[in-house]
């Protein structure tokens, strides 16, 4: 695994949750969302009910965008990611990763979602005043 995805994926272990942000005809929404992180194939596993507006928006609209932040007030600590990554429905085989993660979850039989990740920017300014990382999945 290259270095910038080796310190993106050790940032995303130590979280578990995102903010993702969908839309629909100029109309935004936004979700706060558990996620596992599939670091060999650059993907969030997330669950979520077909009802709620952001999946109807991804069902209209697949690609999305989100962050996973450090809340600090310390800048030297700032990090974050921002990512742009297309949103399906997935069973629970290949969603095994998220019961992993949240093993009470399987009892509320949710619908599962893999965000697949096309772009991330990862800021750390452990690294150095506004350091960013940028990794975009080759096709």
């Amino acid at each position: 695994m290259p270095k910038t995805a080796e310190k993106i994926a050790t940032f995303l272990a130590e979280h578990h949750l995102l903010s993702l942000a969908t839309s629909v005809n100029n109309q935004p929404q936004s979700a706060s969302l558990f996620y596992a992180y599939d670091a060999d194939q650059q993907l969030f596993i997330v669950a979520s009910d077909k009802k709620t507006q952001h999946i109807q928006n991804v069902m209209h609209n697949p690609y999305v965008s989100g962050t996973v932040a450090l809340e600090t007030d310390e800048i030297g600590k700032i990090r974050g990611l921002q990512f742009k990554a297309k949103m399906e429905a997935i069973d629970d085989e290949v969603g095994r990763l998220y019961y992993q993660r949240f093993a009470y979850a399987r009892v509320m039989k949710p619908q599962l979602w893999s965000i697949v990740i096309n772009e991330m920017k990862f800021t750390d300014n452990r690294l150095g005043f506004g350091k960013k990382l940028q990794w975009k999945r080759e096709f």
